[in-house]
């Protein structure tokens, strides 16, 4: 990491929950948050607790070098709206393969 740049991981401990249009996409209450540094806190949803069914894969890819490269899913009417790290860096390891959306509920 870069001096100032700090990622942490850890169990959020709150129920999470994704709904869009009225149809719920995600419910976990094995979320992680991942806090970095400048951004907001980001909830990582099991991909067991997301309704994968739903979603499409997107062609989009984008590179963190904090993370790694992300890869994204989308609905009919919100491309990119999910996205995860398959193959995330080190220090974010907890991340692998958990799907995280733009916008949640969180209780």
């Amino acid at each position: 990491m870069t001096k100032g740049h700090r990622i942490t991981v850890e169990p959020s401990g709150l129920h999470v929950r994704v709904v869009r249009d009225g149809q719920v996409l995600a419910e976990s209450d094995e979320a992680l948050v991942l806090r970095e540094t400048g951004l907001p806190d980001r909830y990582y949803l099991p991909p067991e607790d997301v309704r994968l069914d739903l979603l499409t894969p997107s062609a989009t890819h984008t590179h963190c070098p904090f993370k790694g490269d992300a890869s994204y899913w989308s609905l009919p009417d919100a491309p990119d709206l999910v996205w995860s790290y398959p193959d995330p860096k080190p220090d974010v390891a907890a991340i692998k393969d958990h799907l995280c959306f733009y916008d949640v509920e969180v209780s």
